[in-house]
């Protein structure tokens, strides 16, 4: 696993700011401090297809699943249906798939991020073959994952980075338009933390696409759902 260092270079504007310029983000994680130092973590689900987009998310004993808003309609629930936030203690783990399970596991057993990475790979949804993102954040730190195809392999890289209020840094799995999908390639990109980061960064989020975003800052848990709360068209 490749780790790289926090980087200056990047540029300052909110998560929104960033997330606006791009059509299909598909799924985010955001994961920083805001300006009081309080740990903040962000997942964000958009989708195109009806499947994907029959999405809602709910919190429940600490654990907060993809559950399908209208069972009738799922077509396939392998890569929709999965728990995308996890705690153990003080940690809170983020991811797009079922490999929070795998990183819960992990580390309940002695292990770490880094192990629970090598264990998995990118989605088997080809063309795209989406990626597998993965963030954990406590008091000190926060680091953020991605797998994705290389060729015939899997590139696994993980970012580290230090407390900051303030500052957050964000994943997402596609670059491109919705017409033609790229998984991510990039770096984390570092943004700001300023005012309400879940609203921030729902409205930034194309009313076709949107699916679902939840927030937890301590003990705060905050959720939107486009089919249950009438801000979006999923």
């Amino acid at each position: 696993i490749e780790q790289w260092p926090f980087s200056a270079h990047h540029l300052y504007m909110t998560a929104g700011t960033y997330l606006s310029g791009i059509d299909y983000p598909g799924r985010i994680i955001l994961l920083g401090y805001d300006r009081a130092g309080q740990p903040v973590a962000l997942y964000a689900i958009t989708g195109r297809s009806e499947n994907s987009r029959n999405r809602v998310l709910r919190s429940q004993d600490g654990i907060i699943r993809t559950e399908p808003f209208d069972e009738f309609k799922v077509s396939d629930p392998s890569l929709i249906i999965y728990s995308a936030v996890r705690r153990i203690g003080e940690r809170i783990i983020v991811t797009n798939g079922d490999h929070t399970d795998t990183i819960y596991d992990e580390i309940i057993s002695g292990g770490d991020v880094e192990g629970a990475l090598v264990k998995r790979t990118y989605e088997p949804d080809g063309p795209i073959y989406t990626p597998r993102i993965a963030g954990i954040i406590d008091d000190a730190g926060y680091c953020l994952g991605i797998i994705r195809k290389d060729g015939e392999n899997a590139e696994r890289l993980l970012y580290r980075y230090g407390k900051e209020p303030g500052i957050a840094h964000v994943i997402h799995t596609y670059e491109g338009d919705s017409e033609s999908v790229e998984p991510f390639a990039s770096m984390p990109l570092r943004v700001e933390l300023d005012g309400d980061v879940l609203e921030d960064v729902w409205s930034s989020l194309s009313k076709g696409y949107r699916v679902a975003s939840c927030c937890i800052a301590g003990n705060d848990v905050r959720i939107i759902n486009a089919l249950e709360d009438g801000n979006g068209e999923a």
